[in-house]
């Protein structure tokens, strides 16, 4: 998920680049805004934690873009394509590297297993949004 400060400086492309160059194939993409409700469900895991509400509001302010990508280990691959949370940690070349500003707004948003990908991409997208 590309969020809502990546979006908001214009940094779609860039980073759709990144990633069809890394190998990935996109097999469902939307831009969409998600409602308070949308990043409270999506986020629910960190319900507890002190950044919460601060994540919720960040990721309503502005319209996102989902997608489903697909390749051999992509969960892996596609976190090391990001880099660290925390961008001033991230590897050289590293999406967050590039486009991030700050821990809490971090450019991309990558699944952690195979298991969380795949709700989560069911979370974005209807069967028939998946090519």
């Amino acid at each position: 998920m590309l969020k809502p400060d990546a979006v908001e400086k214009g940094h779609i492309g860039a980073i759709l680049s990144k990633i069809n160059a890394a190998g990935f194939r996109i097999v469902a993409m939307k831009m969409t805004h998600m409602t308070r409700r949308d990043a409270e469900q999506f986020y629910a895991v960190h319900s507890e934690r002190p950044f919460f509400g601060e994540l919720v509001e960040f990721m309503t302010r502005g319209p996102i873009v989902a997608a489903i990508l697909e390749k051999n280990n992509a969960v892996e691959d596609f976190r090391t394509l990001i880099g660290s949370t925390n961008p001033e940690n991230a590897a050289e070349g590293t999406i967050r590297k590039l486009f991030a500003t700050s821990m809490g707004e971090n450019a991309v948003h990558g699944s952690d297993s195979d298991e969380n990908a795949a709700i989560e991409g069911a979370f974005h997208f209807s069967g028939r949004e998946m090519f």
